[in-house]
């Protein structure tokens, strides 16, 4: 198996992504990693962590696309960018996942437009996983589209079951629709409609859900628009932050506090372990016709690592061609509401 990065993606490129591989391939067997970016910065990272092995191998490109690039246009433009050169590999069959943490809207085009949509789907969502207090839920859509139609409810459903059940082994995952209220009368019209197709779907829907249900674990997918799903994925990310300063602050005052934090060191340790957003890291963009995982922009060494990992786990099952075959009979378009 062959992991395709993005050595130039990301606010620390490419000193955390090149570091992030060297861990994951040291860590991990089973496969190998093609560093997509300037060769000169690659190897001198590589001549510092005094690193070499057969399994890490670059491919040297000119260009990168910025967080400051029109996203449509520079897909079309950096013919010879990272992340273009990346997504060519990966549709040309030279490599079975691609990977990112480069511009999110760059991600988002060069997937529609050099791999493309599964057929039936509607639109692609990023799948983001967060802690909660019985494990682990996906968040769907965390930040492609912040308007949504029906049926693209019903489809964000579908996708983040289908993940879900491969990348945590769970037989039928419950499935839940972010509202303003538990109740089936509540939001507005398309929420209405996106619950109705739902509850009909033949997955194992529970309803709606609302913000306070998120981390309480009552159902493995939560199914939401863009918008929403990335003002919660950030308000956790921020929440966590903040425990963390305020539990680091608590337990250092004086040797007293010190003292008790040693007492607790092993389940303090796993309890922000649960909390850490780089071990959480690493978004599938789930509906494309290919494995392609988009990592936050600030990722670190130790955010890239798990994202490789988590990638390689999914690229072993057969996720993609389960789906491609639930999709493909499926009609773009929501039949019962016309839309």
């Amino acid at each position: 198996m062959i992991i395709l990065v993005d050595a130039m993606g990301g606010d620390n490129a490419p000193d955390a992504i090149v570091n992030g591989c060297i861990d994951a391939v040291m860590e991990q067997d089973g496969f190998d990693i093609l560093l997509i970016g300037d060769s000169d910065k690659i190897n001198k990272i590589l001549k510092e962590r005094n690193f070499s092995s057969p399994r890490l191998k670059i491919h040297h490109t000119q260009e990168m696309i910025t967080n400051d690039d029109m996203p449509t246009k520079a897909i079309k433009s950096k013919k010879n960018s990272s992340m273009v050169v990346g997504f060519t590999l990966l549709k040309e069959k030279k490599g079975d996942i691609f990977l990112s943490a480069g511009n999110s809207g760059a991600l988002l085009a060069g997937a529609l437009l050099l791999i493309g949509r599964l057929k039936g789907v509607d639109r692609p969502a990023l799948g983001a996983v967060i802690p909660t207090k019985t494990g682990r839920a996906l968040l769907i859509d965390a930040g492609l589209n912040s308007t949504c139609k029906p049926i693209n409810y019903l489809q964000f459903g579908i996708l983040g079951s289908a993940y879900m059940k491969e990348l945590f082994n769970l037989d039928s995952p419950k499935v839940g629709l972010i509202n303003i209220g538990s109740e089936q009368s509540k939001g507005n019209e398309v929420i209405k409609q996106a619950f109705s197709l739902l509850s009909k779907s033949g997955l194992n829907f529970v309803g709606n859900i609302e913000g306070n249900d998120v981390i309480e674990g009552k159902v493995d997918v939560i199914v939401c628009d863009g918008f929403v799903g990335n003002v919660v994925l950030k308000l956790l990310e921020g929440a966590a932050a903040f425990m963390f300063g305020g539990l680091k602050e608590i337990y250092s005052k004086n040797i007293i506090s010190k003292l008790s934090a040693l007492a607790i060191k092993k389940d303090l340790k796993n309890f922000i372990r649960r909390l850490d957003k780089d071990e959480n890291g690493g978004a599938p963009i789930l509906g494309i016709d290919g494995l392609v995982f988009k990592s936050h922009g600030s990722s670190n060494t130790k955010t890239i690592k798990h994202v490789i990992l988590k990638a390689f786990k999914i690229a072993n099952t057969s996720m993609l061609g389960k789906l491609r075959e639930q999709f493909k009979n499926m009609e773009v378009r929501d039949v019962e509401f016309g839309r």
